[in-house]
């Protein structure tokens, strides 16, 4: 037992330190189930062998006690000897590489199952609608650790706990389909998104440009463009959207009835006076008083609005327009907006029928309804069934009954009901003020709808 628990360790200890030196000089990440095997079970294997050598002369002396023979009694050390000496230095020497190796692979096996990689691969029927969300986000180049996981050692070993319960989940089929938001495990808003941004200190406003194409031959284009209150602190006071929602005060608290956040019966509010004022619904003044006690109170913070902030999923409707406004996807093919969003919102049973369908069903529309066009503009009709056909891989996963629209995202109001949860004048006080519905009350429209805005050449845009 000693000898093979001396087998593992030193085999286990120069693969570690060959794939180490290997991993320094390569530009190619580990390959997410080569790490599991390299950064997680080797070192456990180095672990068990250094165990079993002190374990196999254990039972050794144990054996001979129990059949009666006296073990050889421990040898005095003199230190004036040499040859203990140098044992002593060989042994000091090794334990000091085992501690080494023993640390480092700790610190590598953290350092993986934090990366990036480990969370949206290692489980890739699982995570692959979230991972790819990630990489197409704002934050692709914050860590997932950097908001899923605390500070210090008790969020780190929470972290890991949660971990094993969902390996267990995904080993047995036992995990959610789709992976529900988890709302009400995120961490809060000051740990995560204000150690990087500032709400109070945001000041001013922001030009919002938006284009949408009509589904008609020519793909109409008509484009709005706003002038968003993102407001924050200013020597004034506080003002527009960040000021008044997420004032230092602590200003807004809530009451909702689903898991989700989507359902907001009451709002509290604190005034400039500090006066706490009550917003409630017809809804909520009908609920039983033993129902109203068991509801949670949520002081709002960045999530309540900014609630896909990294894992956002598009609708069919609004990717089109954006990849015709990048120009992913020519306006000129007739058509083209209409087709697309029609073939986006088909069922297909997997990705990859969906995939090849869509490409198909593209071709062959240009093919017989505008045989010209697919004769002399062949490229821009590839390019748009591609398109089109990333679009729904980047949104769609029928695995795990992830669609449009499953995931709602509360920025704004068009997509989901989004501000209109608070901000759809039914949420009244006992002096009859309600919450605004203004639509100036967040953002002033410059111009809606229009082909070719006038504002957008004052603003030297056009």
């Amino acid at each position: 037992m000693t000898l093979a628990g001396v087998a593992l360790t030193t085999s286990s200890a120069f693969t570690l330190v060959w794939f180490w030196l290997m991993e320094l000089t390569s530009p190619k990440a580990v390959h997410p189930y080569a790490g599991i095997l390299l950064f997680l079970i080797l070192p456990g294997i180095f672990l068990v062998g250094l165990l079993l050598i002190p374990y196999g002369i254990h039972r050794v002396r144990r054996k001979k006690r129990l059949a009666g023979e006296e073990p050889l009694p421990l040898q005095k050390v003199d230190f004036t000897q040499p040859g203990v000496r140098r044992l002593l230095l060989v042994v000091g020497a090794l334990t000091f590489l085992n501690v080494g190796i023993l640390g480092t692979a700790g610190l590598k096996g953290v350092e993986y199952m934090d990366s990036n990689r480990f969370c949206g691969l290692t489980c890739h029927t699982v995570m692959s609608p979230e991972y790819t969300a990630f990489l197409d986000s704002p934050h692709s180049r914050v860590g997932c650790a950097q908001c899923h996981i605390g500070h210090g050692a008790p969020a780190l070993v929470k972290a890991k706990l949660s971990g094993t319960r969902q390996l267990f989940a995904v080993a047995f089929g036992t995990y959610s389909r789709p992976i529900p938001s988890p709302v009400e495990h995120l961490r809060p808003a000051r740990e995560t998104c204000e150690q990087c941004h500032w709400p109070q200190k945001f000041t001013g406003e922001k030009l919002l440009i938006r284009t949408k194409y009509a589904e008609d031959e020519a793909n109409t284009p008509a484009t709005s463009v706003l002038l968003l209150k993102i407001g924050g602190h200013t020597p004034n006071g506080t003002t527009g959207i960040h000021g008044r929602h997420l004032d230092a005060s602590e200003r807004i608290s809530y009451i909702t009835t689903d898991p989700r956040r989507q359902d907001i019966p009451k709002v509290t509010y604190r005034d400039d006076n500090g006066e706490l004022i009550d917003f409630v619904t017809e809804d909520y003044k009908k609920l039983a008083p033993e129902k109203v006690a068991q509801l949670t109170v949520r002081k709002m913070d960045c999530i309540d609005c900014h609630n896909r902030p990294t894992h956002a999923f598009e609708l069919p409707d609004r990717a089109v327009d954006k990849a015709l406004n990048n120009k992913r996807m020519s306006a000129e093919l007739p058509y083209i907006k209409k087709k697309a969003v029609e073939l986006l919102k088909g069922e297909y049973a997997s990705r990859d029928e969906a995939s090849s369908k869509i490409v198909l069903a593209i071709n062959e529309f240009y093919r017989t309804s505008y045989p010209d066009v697919f004769k002399h503009k062949r490229a821009q009709v590839d390019a748009a069934a591609e398109t089109v056909k990333a679009i729904y891989l980047r949104n769609v996963f029928p695995e795990m009954k992830l669609l449009w629209g499953t995931h709602p995202n509360n920025i704004g109001h068009e997509e989901a009901v989004g501000c209109f949860r608070c901000h759809d004048g039914n949420h009244t006080s006992a002096s009859g003020r309600s919450i605004s519905s203004d639509c100036d009350t967040c953002h002033t429209i410059l111009a809606q709808d229009e082909k070719d805005p006038k504002i957008l050449k004052d603003f030297g845009m056009k």
